[in-house]
Protein backbone atom coordinates (compact mmCIF):
# COMPACT_ATOMS: atom_id res chain seq x y z
CA UNK A 1 0.00 0.00 0.00
CA UNK A 2 1.21 3.42 -0.96
CA UNK A 3 1.54 6.03 2.23
CA UNK A 4 2.52 9.61 2.66
CA UNK A 5 4.56 11.76 5.65
CA UNK A 6 4.47 15.37 5.18
CA UNK A 7 7.12 17.15 7.12
CA UNK A 8 9.53 20.01 6.94
CA UNK A 9 11.87 17.40 5.42
CA UNK A 10 12.48 13.87 3.59
CA UNK A 11 12.62 11.48 5.85
CA UNK A 12 14.02 8.81 4.23
CA UNK A 13 15.11 6.41 7.73
CA UNK A 14 11.20 7.26 9.44
CA UNK A 15 12.28 7.28 13.48
CA UNK A 16 9.70 7.05 16.92
CA UNK A 17 10.00 10.35 17.66
CA UNK A 18 8.07 11.28 21.42
CA UNK A 19 6.18 14.86 20.67
CA UNK A 20 5.31 16.81 23.68
CA UNK A 21 1.97 17.77 22.78
CA UNK A 22 -0.51 14.67 22.25
CA UNK A 23 -1.32 13.34 19.28
CA UNK A 24 -4.96 11.54 18.22
CA UNK A 25 -2.90 8.13 18.69
CA UNK A 26 -0.14 9.03 20.41
CA UNK A 27 3.26 8.48 19.89
CA UNK A 28 4.41 6.75 16.63
CA UNK A 29 5.29 7.67 13.12
CA UNK A 30 2.24 9.57 11.01
CA UNK A 31 1.36 8.34 7.60
CA UNK A 32 -1.54 8.85 5.35
CA UNK A 33 -2.65 7.36 2.15
CA UNK A 34 -4.12 10.88 1.08
CA UNK A 35 -1.13 12.74 -0.87
CA UNK A 36 -3.33 16.22 -0.25
CA UNK A 37 -3.45 15.65 3.61
CA UNK A 38 0.32 15.10 3.52
CA UNK A 39 1.00 17.63 1.48
CA UNK A 40 -1.04 19.99 3.71
CA UNK A 41 0.19 18.95 6.68
CA UNK A 42 3.93 19.47 5.72
CA UNK A 43 2.81 22.89 5.12
CA UNK A 44 1.54 23.24 9.10
CA UNK A 45 4.94 21.67 10.24
CA UNK A 46 6.99 24.25 8.02
CA UNK A 47 5.03 27.03 9.28
CA UNK A 48 5.24 25.35 13.20
CA UNK A 49 8.94 25.99 13.02
CA UNK A 50 10.46 29.14 12.57
CA UNK A 51 13.64 30.32 10.81
CA UNK A 52 16.55 28.34 9.71
CA UNK A 53 14.80 25.47 10.93
CA UNK A 54 11.40 25.52 9.44
CA UNK A 55 12.54 23.52 6.19
CA UNK A 56 10.71 23.71 3.10
CA UNK A 57 7.19 21.44 2.72
CA UNK A 58 8.37 18.06 1.78
CA UNK A 59 5.91 14.64 1.14
CA UNK A 60 8.24 11.28 1.40
CA UNK A 61 6.74 8.30 -0.19
CA UNK A 62 6.57 5.00 0.89
CA UNK A 63 5.25 1.19 0.41
CA UNK A 64 3.99 -0.99 3.39
CA UNK A 65 3.58 -4.12 3.11
CA UNK A 66 0.29 -4.85 5.08
CA UNK A 67 -0.57 -8.50 3.69
CA UNK A 68 3.05 -9.57 5.48
CA UNK A 69 2.46 -7.14 8.67
CA UNK A 70 -0.66 -7.55 9.58
CA UNK A 71 -0.80 -11.39 10.95
CA UNK A 72 2.65 -10.35 12.58
CA UNK A 73 1.95 -7.10 14.47
CA UNK A 74 -0.69 -5.59 16.95
CA UNK A 75 -2.91 -3.61 14.75
CA UNK A 76 -6.33 -1.27 16.08
CA UNK A 77 -8.27 -0.37 13.30
CA UNK A 78 -10.91 2.09 13.15
CA UNK A 79 -13.45 2.34 11.02
CA UNK A 80 -14.86 5.61 11.15
CA UNK A 81 -15.65 8.16 13.78
CA UNK A 82 -17.10 6.29 16.29
CA UNK A 83 -17.65 6.58 20.02
CA UNK A 84 -14.55 4.08 20.89
CA UNK A 85 -12.67 6.17 17.85
CA UNK A 86 -13.44 9.53 19.84
CA UNK A 87 -12.45 8.16 23.17
CA UNK A 88 -9.25 6.98 22.12
CA UNK A 89 -8.20 9.78 20.48
CA UNK A 90 -9.05 12.32 23.23
CA UNK A 91 -7.23 9.89 25.63
CA UNK A 92 -4.20 10.16 23.46
CA UNK A 93 -4.15 14.11 23.08
CA UNK A 94 -5.11 14.48 26.73
CA UNK A 95 -1.92 12.03 27.17
CA UNK A 96 -3.58 10.28 29.71
CA UNK A 97 -4.12 6.49 27.42
CA UNK A 98 -2.97 3.63 29.25
CA UNK A 99 -4.79 0.78 27.43
CA UNK A 100 -3.17 -1.89 25.43
CA UNK A 101 -0.13 -1.29 23.40
CA UNK A 102 -0.76 -1.58 19.57
CA UNK A 103 1.86 -1.63 16.65
CA UNK A 104 0.09 0.15 14.16
CA UNK A 105 -3.05 2.55 14.77
CA UNK A 106 -5.16 2.98 12.19
CA UNK A 107 -8.26 5.51 11.60
CA UNK A 108 -9.67 8.93 10.74
CA UNK A 109 -7.49 11.83 11.38
CA UNK A 110 -8.78 14.58 13.71
CA UNK A 111 -7.77 17.39 11.59
CA UNK A 112 -8.09 21.09 10.98
CA UNK A 113 -11.22 20.33 9.70
CA UNK A 114 -12.61 18.12 12.95
CA UNK A 115 -10.57 19.71 15.80
CA UNK A 116 -13.23 22.51 16.53
CA UNK A 117 -15.53 19.33 17.51
CA UNK A 118 -13.16 17.51 19.24
CA UNK A 119 -12.31 20.56 21.60
CA UNK A 120 -15.86 21.41 21.98
CA UNK A 121 -16.27 18.21 23.55
CA UNK A 122 -13.43 18.81 25.43
CA UNK A 123 -14.21 21.62 26.83
CA UNK A 124 -17.46 20.71 27.67
CA UNK A 125 -19.55 22.89 25.02
CA UNK A 126 -20.46 19.86 23.46
CA UNK A 127 -21.82 16.04 24.58
CA UNK A 128 -20.38 13.53 23.49
CA UNK A 129 -23.58 12.00 21.47
CA UNK A 130 -23.61 16.11 19.73
CA UNK A 131 -19.74 15.53 18.50
CA UNK A 132 -20.49 12.76 16.90
CA UNK A 133 -23.27 13.53 15.15
CA UNK A 134 -21.14 16.82 13.93
CA UNK A 135 -17.87 13.98 12.77
CA UNK A 136 -20.37 12.64 10.53
CA UNK A 137 -21.05 15.44 8.55
CA UNK A 138 -17.14 15.86 8.13
CA UNK A 139 -15.24 13.81 5.31
CA UNK A 140 -12.59 12.45 7.31
CA UNK A 141 -9.03 11.35 5.99
CA UNK A 142 -6.75 8.23 6.76
CA UNK A 143 -3.98 8.08 9.63
CA UNK A 144 -1.49 5.49 10.24
CA UNK A 145 0.34 5.46 13.24
CA UNK A 146 3.31 3.16 13.09
CA UNK A 147 4.15 2.64 17.08
CA UNK A 148 6.82 -0.01 17.25
CA UNK A 149 10.19 -0.72 15.19
CA UNK A 150 8.47 -4.28 14.13
CA UNK A 151 5.86 -1.81 12.48
CA UNK A 152 8.28 0.72 10.93
CA UNK A 153 10.15 -2.58 9.35
CA UNK A 154 7.71 -2.95 7.06
CA UNK A 155 7.41 0.19 5.82
CA UNK A 156 9.63 1.30 2.77
CA UNK A 157 11.01 4.32 1.32
CA UNK A 158 10.29 5.28 -2.23
CA UNK A 159 10.75 8.65 -2.58
CA UNK A 160 10.41 12.40 -1.77
CA UNK A 161 9.34 15.44 -3.48
CA UNK A 162 9.16 19.30 -2.25
CA UNK A 163 5.43 20.64 -1.97
CA UNK A 164 5.36 23.89 -4.19
CA UNK A 165 3.55 26.71 -2.06
CA UNK A 166 0.05 28.37 -2.86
Amino acid sequence: MRLYHGSNVAVEQPELIHQSRGLDFGAGFYLTSSETQAQRFSKVVCNRRRGAAAGVPTVSIYEFDFDEALPKLAVLRFDGADTDWLHFVLENRLKSYSGEHYDIVTGAVANDDVMPTIQALMGGFLTEEAALVALKTKKLVDQFCLKSEAALGYLNFIDAYQVEEA
